[in-house]
């Protein structure tokens, strides 16, 4: 489960969240890889997939098909005809970068995928936007938002002693001081996530005591490296690199505040953001940028605290804001964490994918496979 991708992490967290729904009957047809080699064994996949797809609809075995991304929608192009002679519908799941990927012959395949799907389910209502400005009909759409899985993580200290304490798997933690702030940030660090933006333009009018630790990999490395070379912050921010789960549950529950700065790119877009979810989780609040998904997973002082787009002195005046005081901290830790539970837990959006599937497709005996990587 190590560094998984966001598509598949929530796949997987979503099948287990549907086993435990009473009455459905349900099956999966995943492909399991290690991360080195998914993207080779992909294209094997869903080859194989077709002609499995095929028995199950000639069977009647199936009333639903549930693809997890764009991806593996594409299988619904060669079967939507044996598909509709057997009374099979399909969904896909849309989570952004999956509809946006700004190739000239992707691009021109994806309304035909939109065509012969039956539902279309982006993450957000700004995935959804997306898909309409590329050929969906709005009558096809319906956004059902990701969720998180309450259970990965153990429940957070809200303390900020003992949030630092957990901080102390990793190795850097040792190197603070008692009064210093963690801000942190996990992803592929691409450009749209706004990390060497955010190095750029935020960091060097942040207090001495305030550091950024960023977890992930990706091309944008260079950029960031940069960035912390530009303004001399070796001292303060770190990248991490690509991390273990222990590394990550320390992280999200031993730094202060989550930070998501993301800048627009024209043909890529932050569809959820379901890191923020699991900072949530581990109450870790995020001051974010009011950008695409982003916008529509944090609510103004509950879970964290939305700013403008590329407004340096907002995020400034917002991360500053939370550095107040402990007990500042300490409240905006509970909130984050009761605001995500409540809201974004796997059960309750389970039920809404079942819900929703069921609304428009019900049979006397449904039946559905989600087909997913």
């Amino acid at each position: 489960m190590d560094n998984l991708g966001g598509m598949q992490r929530v796949a997987l967290e979503l099948d287990a969240a549907l086993r435990g729904i009473e009455g459905l009957s349900y099956a999966t047809r995943f492909l399991r890889a290690p991360w080195k080699t998914i993207h080779r064994r992909s294209a094997l996949f869903i080859l194989r997939s077709i002609p499995a797809l095929a028995r199950l609809a000639r069977a009647r075995e199936v009333d639903v098909v549930l693809f997890s991304s764009m991806v593996t929608g594409a299988l619904a192009v060669p079967l939507q005809g044996l598909f509709r002679r057997h009374g099979v519908r399909t969904a896909a799941i849309v989570h952004g970068l999956d509809v946006t990927t700004p190739s000239w012959l992707y691009q021109r395949f994806v309304p035909h995928v939109f065509a012969a799907l039956d539902l279309v389910m982006p993450v957000s209502a700004a995935t959804g936007e997306a898909c309409v400005a590329r050929g969906l009909s709005r009558e096809k759409l319906r956004p059902v938002r990701n969720g998180a899985d309450v259970a990965r993580f153990q429940e957070p200290a809200f303390s900020r002693d003992a949030r630092r304490a957990r901080l102390g798997v990793i190795p850097a933690a040792a190197e603070l001081a008692a009064s210093d702030v963690v801000l942190t940030s996990v992803g592929r660090q691409v450009r749209r996530k706004g990390f060497a933006w955010f190095i750029n333009e935020v960091m060097p009018g942040l207090p001495e005591h305030v550091h950024y630790w960023l977890a992930g990999d990706g091309p944008e490395q260079d950029s960031i490296q940069a960035a912390i070379d530009r303004h001399d912050l070796g001292r303060r921010v770190r990248r991490l690199g690509r991390v273990s789960e222990e590394e990550l549950e320390a992280l999200y529950q031993g730094a202060d505040l989550f930070v998501m700065p993301n800048i627009p790119v024209p043909g890529d877009m932050e569809g959820f953001g379901v890191v923020m979810l699991e900072a949530g989780l581990s109450g870790l609040p995020t001051v974010g940028a009011r950008l695409e998904g982003v916008a529509e997973v944090i609510t103004n002082g509950e879970n964290g605290m939305l700013v403008e787009s590329g407004d340096a002195a907002g995020f400034t005046r917002e991360i500053e804001g939370y550095l107040r005081g402990p007990d500042v901290l300490r409240g905006a830790s509970r909130r984050a964490f009761e605001h995500t539970r409540t809201h974004f837990s796997w059960a309750s959006v389970a039920r809404e994918y079942v819900d929703v599937l069921t609304s428009r497709f019900a049979t006397p005996d449904t039946k559905a496979v989600p087909a997913g990587k």
